[in-house]
Formats: C-alpha cells, structure tokens, sequence
C-alpha cells in the first residue's frame, strides 16, 4: 500500500490546522499557504507522474478492509483533477496575498479546507466519505464567498447554501438507499453487487441513481439547476472566484465516476446516458446567451465558467472513449484559462477606479496596452481559439460527437456568441473611453503574475498538446475498464462470489 494518494488530502489538513494557530499573524499565514500550496503542486505531479504508468494507487486508512474503512484511490483520472486543483490553488493563492487575504478573518484556513474537501471528493472511493468531502469543500466555499463582506454576497450567499443543503439531504437520502440493497457505500463494491440486486430490489437503485444524478447535475450547474452559478461567481471575490470553477467540476466528476463505476452494469445507466447529454447542450446554450446579456467582466466570466462545465458534460455525455477523453484534455485548457479570466477581471477593476469591470464608457486607465493584451491572451485560451488547448479540446469533442449534428451545431453557435461577448467586452473596456483624464491606478506588473502563471499553464498544455491527450485519452480507456478499478480497490475480494441481495434489507452476510 503507497501513501502517495492521502498526501494531498493531509497536507492541506495539517496546512488549515497550522494556519489557525497562526491566527492574526497574516505574513507568516502567507508564507506557510504560499509553500504548503507549491508542496501540493509537486505531490501531484508526482501522483500524474506514476498514475500515467497505468497504475491505480491505494491507501485503505488504518489497514481496514475496503468496505469497512476509508479508501484513497488515485487513477489517471483522479491524479488529473487533483494536478489542476493544485495548479489553480497556488494561481488563486498569490493573487490574494497582494491584498485580498486582508479583507475578511481566517481567509487561509478556509482556502485549505477548501483544497482538502476538493482533494478528498477526486480521492475518495466511499460514496458516504464523497459526501463528507462534499459538505466539507462547500462549507469553507460558504465562508469564502462572503470574504470581504457586501449585501450582494450577502443575498446569493443565501441561495447557494439553501441549494446546497437541498443537495445534501437529497444526498444522504441516495446514499441510504443504496446501503439498503448492498449494505456496503464503497464505490468499487457497489459496482460488484449492484448488478446482482434482486428484482424487488431494483426499484430502490433507480430512486438512488436519479437522485445522485441530481445532486450531481446541480453541483455542475447543468440546466435547470444552474441559476445559482452566475451571480455566486460574478460577486465572489477575486482569489475565491479564482478557485470557484474547479467547484462545478466536482460534480462533473462525479456523474463520470457514477456512470462509469458503480453503475456501469446496471439497468439505470441507460436512462442516466439518456439525460446527461440534451441538458448539456441546453446549459451550453443558456451559457453563451448569458456571456451575451454580462454587464461586468466578472459576470461575463461566471456565464463562460458555466459554458465550460457544461461542455465539459457534453464531451463526458457522449459515453464512449474519444469523448471522455476529448473532455478530460479540454477540462484543464478552459479552467485554467477562466481562472485567469476572474484574476484579470480583479486587475482591470483596479486600473478603472470607479468603474471597475462595468462593461460601460470609463476614462482611460494606465498600463491599458499590458492589461489589453494580457485580456486578448485570456479570451483567446477561454474561447478556445487556435492554436491553443482550448481549440483542441473543442475539436476533439466535436470529432467524438461525430454523427450528430445536433451537438456540432449547438457548439459552434454557441462558441460563435461567446465570441461575440468576449469582443464586445473588450471593445466596452479599452475602446469606448472618455475625454475624463486618465485613472491613475496603474497595475503593477508583478501583480499580474497569477494571470502570466495560468496563462502558461494554457500554453504548456498547447506545446504539449500531444502528450496531454495521450494521457488524456488513456485515462478515458482506464475508467471505462471498472475491473480495473475494482480489483485494485477489493483485491481477492473482487473476485468472490457476489451476495444473493434479497428483497429486504441486503446486509452483507
């Protein structure tokens, strides 16, 4: 057994825990979130690194058997999302020190326990400890999304908690069910026993998988649950908003594992396949309308971090290989690139004074050519213009999605009026300037490092690009193999004889 895959669930733990001892010292919190963050970064590229070798990475915490304790596991997939969190985490990270850390109590502990819920959801291998990941990742975001305070963040910081709480009853209420019939939540032993549920049995599987199903779509925001996405983003402030598109691809995440695990052989996956794809495909129309109707640049920014979920899910909604695999190369290129997208917007709103991101008439700002080019840049990697990761990605998905020219067509009206958006926006932010003498809120060039790092993180996965989708593409090949997955997680177990599931309650014997 390798402790390589509880490591960037524990780092950050001890991370928050020493952080609050450190309370009211902020330069010495910056420097011990600033190392733990560069730490993280190398443990999972250490984690890519040895997932890339084909192997699956176990960690049963205590020793205890899988369907008793808690177990890590750390595939291609998994080590793929936690290298991405980590990246957008140290992105996030050095744009607050710059100031934002200072507006509101406990901002770094908070943003470790955020990193450790996010990190613990990609690891887990328990649905109930998936849960617990959950409620632990969304309780800091609640306390994050007020950071700085505000009667906007205020009024929808109530409507994501409301939401998420539904989420979470709805949540545990699956999770029961699904104990009821195997009598075990580890997700590899669900994809062994569920198959062999007995008839009477099966209606409580499908009222857990549409359950899950919901919980999930609503965590990613896919219509009609994706409301409360845009005005959460757009108020949140800029390190928190930075951090926040990853959120919604938790719950990508998780209807990937959910179709291609524990329920990849059972009766209710055809009917989740059935849904998943069409509501993509609305929420990607529904995002590219709202990037055109933005007032801000942070607004604009939440409606494209919404469009990138959602064509996130058409490329994992196609089920099959091209398109997972397409998906999982087009999810780093378009998150990293909205993350920059949300700094920059903080950066412009600082050079513009009173008029910060308002899409609207403004005198000119200094430093208009840097700020100018660095939005090109960002635009360029959020729409996925060539030669970039982002065009790649899309290109991919639409080879996958061959044959459908429903999908093709949505997708490249959708990307065209985003297009549109992101141009309108800059023309309102460094065209349409007044006669007003200039703002004197000139941007320091070492302020925009966040914004330089994430763009190169963008322009390694285009120099890259190949090497990038053949991991990609084998990450898809691994998790449509469950037995894989399986075996590493049960071991001899996986191969014994399955429990007959009666009609009653089905407790292992």
């Amino acid at each position: 057994m390798t402790h390589w895959p509880v490591i960037p669930f524990l780092l950050p733990a001890a991370t928050a825990c020493g952080l609050v001892v450190l309370s009211g010292r902020l330069a010495a919190q910056r420097v011990l979130s600033l190392v733990s963050a560069v730490l993280l970064l190398l443990v999972c590229a250490v984690l890519v690194r040895q997932a890339d070798d084909g192997d699956i990475a176990v960690y049963a915490m205590g020793a205890w058997p899988a369907h008793l304790g808690i177990v890590f596991v750390a595939d291609r997939l998994s080590a793929w999302m936690l290298l991405l969190t980590a990246a957008i985490a140290l992105a996030s990270l050095l744009h607050a020190v710059h100031g934002w850390d200072q507006r509101g109590a406990h901002f770094h502990p908070l943003f470790q326990f955020q990193i450790m819920g996010l990190n613990g959801a990609f690891l887990t291998g328990d649905l109930f400890n998936l849960f617990v990941c959950f409620e632990l990742m969304l309780m800091a975001s609640y306390c994050l999304l007020q950071h700085g305070g505000g009667g906007a963040r205020l009024k929808v910081g109530i409507h994501y908690v409301v939401l998420n709480l539904v989420g979470s009853a709805l949540f545990l209420i699956a999770a029961s069910l699904l104990y009821r019939v195997a009598g075990t939540l580890n997700l590899a032993d669900l994809a062994r026993l569920l198959p062999h549920a007995a008839p009477a049995q099966l209606p409580w599987v499908h009222a857990a998988a549409a359950l899950l199903l919901v919980v999930f779509l609503l965590k990613a925001a896919i219509a009609p649950l994706y409301l409360w996405l845009p005005g959460t983003y757009a108020v949140a402030a800029g390190p928190v908003a930075a951090l926040f598109p990853i959120l919604a691809k938790v719950g990508a995440y998780a209807v990937l594992r959910l179709t291609t695990l524990v329920f990849a052989t059972s009766p209710v996956l055809e009917p989740m396949r059935a849904v998943v794809l069409p509501l993509a495909l609305v929420t990607v129309a529904v995002a590219a309308l709202g990037a055109l109707a933005s007032h801000s640049l942070k607004q604009l920014a939440a409606w494209l971090a919404l469009g990138s979920t959602a064509m996130l899910l058409v490329a994992f909604g196609l089920f099959h290989q091209a398109g997972i695999g397409a998906g999982l190369f087009y999810l780093p290129a378009s998150t990293l690139a909205i993350s920059a997208l949300f700094v920059l917007a903080d950066r412009i709103a600082e050079a513009r004074g009173a008029h910060a991101d308002r899409l609207c008439r403004a005198p000119p700002m200094a430093g208009a050519g840097r700020l100018g080019i660095l939005l090109l840049l960002v635009a360029m990697a959020v729409l996925g213009l060539p030669p970039l990761a982002g065009f790649i990605g899309k290109l991919l998905i639409l080879r996958g999605a061959a044959g459908m020219p429903w999908v093709w067509g949505v997708v490249l009206v959708a990307s065209l009026l985003q297009l549109v958006a992101v141009a309108r926006a800059g023309v309102r932010l460094f065209g349409a300037v007044t006669d007003e003498p200039p703002v004197a809120n000139a941007v320091a060039p070492w302020r925009l490092a966040p914004v330089i790092g994430l763009l190169i993180g963008v322009a390694l996965l285009s120099v890259f690009a190949d090497s990038a989708e053949r991991y990609a593409r084998l990450a898809a090949e691994q998790v449509l193999a469950p037995a894989d997955y399986i075996g590493a997680v049960l071991g001899r177990d996986a191969f014994a004889p399955s429990p007959v599931l009666s009609a009653g309650v089905g407790i292992r014997p």
